[in-house]
């Protein structure tokens, strides 16, 4: 499995938006059969920090995500509410998995 933590910073003003829209994104994504997961997470003593927890099944899905409609509508739609351009780190799965250690 693949992980990716995509770090955002939102515009104070857009934090609802911004929520929102990646609300809809991550219903929409969780469908694809390339993901596995699929987490919006918000910073607690900062509300405008967020963190998309991405958890895909194969190499490939991350390319496939980006191809659905659904990703592009988000892309478009917040690319003017952050406050930085966004960040990713990717990960790959150490535990679980299927070594058996």
């Amino acid at each position: 499995m693949l992980i990716v933590h995509v770090h955002v910073h939102v515009k104070p003003d857009c934090i609802d938006a911004f929520r929102q829209a990646t609300l809809e994104n991550a219903r929409q994504s969780v469908q694809e059969p390339g993901i596995a997961r699929f987490d919006v997470i918000q910073q607690e003593d900062d509300p405008s920090r967020f963190v998309l927890v991405e958890v895909y099944r194969t190499a490939g899905a991350p390319a496939a995500h980006k191809e659905t409609q659904h990703y592009q509508i988000w892309r478009d739609t917040v690319a003017g509410m952050m406050a930085e351009p966004r960040t990713s780190v990717k990960y790959s799965n150490v535990f679980p998995d299927d070594s058996g250690w």
